[in-house]
């Protein structure tokens, strides 16, 4: 079982007054001292006044965030959750994650999502209708530019690309592992038919109808792994494969801690291969606390 820490995505908007002795990267190395193994932050480049007000949050740009976080630590993985697979062309993303990759030693893990924010596609000029479609087909495309050879996707209806070539390499071959974000059968199928791992997430129902993606109990998750294994058997791929659970927690981080460290053992008999720790911190002093608090009690989880 390995530990993924979530930048607490409210606290974004505080970050400006925060800048100074202590920054990002203090929170990134406190991370991996603490034994956490990833760290991640989400993709929302101009999401909508409503959604803000309505509950919704900023980020920081997530391929600058974790490259600076890169240049600090040398263990931690880095983490895009979700990078929103619409709102790029996947050449873009693919020539961001290669360079990302590459300059962290082969760290990135790209956790993608079909996204769900209708305003926010319109605004960055993203088609909304068709995304599915459009994600299948971007996450082919990347895996054709990080070959380093030239890409001949002529009969792509979306991303075609005749005689182009994209360098350097990603130093993962053939590429960074690819997680899909979300609860719906659409990302489970991506999962057992073109990624790597999944990132589910506990939901309430009454969330589920904000953020289009299924209600998610933590009781449900054993069998919605073992579901997700006979669809990618019944593809032709391996029965194993990475699982990033985000649980509900308290927002007490003492009560947080104690909490995962004693359900951290049942979701791993479940099949989760990684649990992610979702911050509500609103200081750098707060995110250093609370992962202080986390290290040591996932240390003693009985595992």
């Amino acid at each position: 079982m390995e530990f993924n820490y979530q930048f607490p995505t409210r606290a974004v908007k505080h970050w400006e007054r925060w800048i100074g002795e202590r920054d990002l990267a203090d929170v990134a190395v406190a991370a991996e001292e603490s034994g956490f193994d990833i760290v991640s932050t989400t993709d929302h480049p101009f999401p909508s006044s409503a959604w803000i007000d309505g509950g919704g949050h900023h980020s920081f740009d997530p391929f600058v965030s974790l490259a600076f976080m890169a240049a600090v630590t040398r263990r931690v993985r880095l983490l895009t959750f979700i990078l929103v697979a619409g709102y790029r062309n996947p050449y873009l993303t693919a020539k961001s994650t290669a360079s990302l990759d590459l300059l962290s030693g082969g760290r990135l893990i790209v956790g993608m999502g079909a996204g769900y924010q209708k305003p926010e596609f319109d605004v960055l000029g993203a088609q909304f209708d068709g995304r599915g479609g459009r994600f299948d087909a971007a996450i082919a495309a990347m895996h054709a530019a990080w070959t380093g050879e030239v890409v001949e996707r002529d009969d792509d209806p979306y991303f075609p690309a005749s005689g182009h070539v994209m360098l350097p390499r990603p130093a993962q071959r053939p590429g960074p592992p690819i997680w899909i974000g979300g609860n719906s059968r659409a990302a489970m199928r991506r999962v057992a038919e073109v990624a790597d791992g999944w990132l589910p997430f506990e939901q309430p129902a009454q969330m589920a109808e904000i953020t289009t993606t299924p209600s998610l109990a933590a009781d449900e998750i054993g069998e919605r792994i073992a579901t997700l294994r006979e669809l990618r058997v019944a593809a032709g791929r391996p029965s194993t494969f990475d699982v990033c659970f985000t649980p509900q927690v308290s927002r007490d981080p003492a009560r947080a801690a104690e909490a995962l460290a004693a359900a951290a053992p049942g979701y791993e008999a479940a099949g989760v291969t990684h649990l992610s720790v979702e911050s509500h911190a609103r200081s750098i002093d707060d995110c250093l606390a609370e992962i202080e608090l986390f290290g040591k009690a996932l240390a003693s989880a009985p595992l």
